[in-house]
């Protein structure tokens, strides 16, 4: 399956009914103009963003869509009426003895093996799929500055194994990390994560053919780093987090393409001009989906009427990288 340039995120939104059935309507528009890649997680919406796609999915050949979701932050509840996030965790986690208290860090984040199963068979069901094919650890520099670099790495060589096996079972094609501070941060800060040093942790787990096979993170016109900043030593070089995963022979997923539209007022005509787009919208994502490296830039789109104007940039020639670079001057 040819993957777009263009993916559909689903975190914005509130939890109700009439959010759920504008992602349905949104996927199914997206699925119309050729958009093939969806982006989600267990904790979005407290579970509905991905109840949402796999009603959208229903009666769709499976070999049509690529579906990425991810694991790590607590959803702290489902929807039960009248159940507090402590009821809901001792109910659904600590009880059954999927997740100690002791094993949650900063309050809202895990990433142990039993955990990531679980959440990995919550998002099937709701998906509606047998296997997704790429099978996130969310955020996972959450836990860094907590544990410590080594305590950190050990946790992510048991979340790492634990994923080996998920494939080796059918239930995910691919894993990788998806973040926010990890990789745009430089070496020093207390989140910042090394790429070289998950690709050891991942031959330790599945040996030369391990299945970590892509990264995300945020990428747009006030989030440049992934295409400018050197925060990467990669074979002893100095690398921005793009040409590091190029070099790495990773998928990139960008998020946070429009910045939740707060950029698209600062976009002046003529910027969004020399990005080939007709609006702000299709301007501010002809950016990262022009970014050399990057596989899918994600957006999110809740209504019909935002794919409509965003996935016109699938007809879109992608944008020269020296006019990219000469946006930053």
């Amino acid at each position: 399956m040819e993957l777009s340039s263009l993916g559909l995120g689903t975190y914005l939104g509130p939890s109700t009914s009439a959010a759920d059935e504008g992602y349905v309507q949104a996927a199914g528009a997206f699925l119309a103009a050729g958009g093939t890649v969806f982006d989600t997680a267990a904790n979005y919406r407290g579970g509905r963003s991905e109840r949402a796609l796999g009603a959208a999915f229903i009666g769709r050949p499976r070999d049509g869509f690529f579906v990425s979701t991810k694991a790590g932050y607590l959803p702290m509840g489902d929807g039960s009426p009248g159940e507090d996030s402590a009821a809901w965790f001792r109910r659904v986690l600590e009880a059954p003895g999927i997740l100690r208290a002791d094993e949650v860090a900063d309050g809202c984040h895990a990433m142990t093996p039993r955990y990531l199963a679980h959440q990995l068979e919550v998002s099937l069901a709701a998906l509606g799929v047998a296997s997704v094919d790429l099978f996130h650890l969310h955020n996972p520099e959450q836990q860094l500055p907590h544990l410590g670099p080594e305590a950190f790495h050990a946790v992510i060589q048991q979340a790492f194994e634990a994923c080996e096996g998920f494939v080796r079972t059918g239930r995910i094609r691919a894993y990788g990390v998806a973040t926010w501070n990890g990789f745009r941060v430089p070496p020093g800060r207390p989140d910042h994560l090394s790429l070289e040093r998950l690709l050891a942790a991942a031959e330790a787990a599945g040996g030369q053919d391990h299945h970590f096979r892509w990264i995300q993170l945020p990428l747009n016109l006030a989030l440049p780093e992934a295409f400018l900043a050197p925060t990467q030593v990669f074979r002893g070089e100095r690398m921005t987090p793009l040409r590091a995963a190029q070099a790495a022979g990773l998928s990139v997923q960008t998020s946070a393409s429009i910045m939740q539209a707060r950029i698209l007022t600062q976009l002046p005509a003529d910027l969004v001009a020399a990005l080939g787009g007709t609006t702000p919208a299709q301007a501010a994502l002809q950016f990262p989906r022009s970014c050399p490296g990057v596989t899918v830039a994600l957006c999110g789109m809740g209504r019909p009427e935002h794919v409509v104007e965003n996935a016109a940039v699938l007809d879109l020639p992608k944008v020269d990288p020296a006019v990219l670079a000469g946006l930053f001057g």
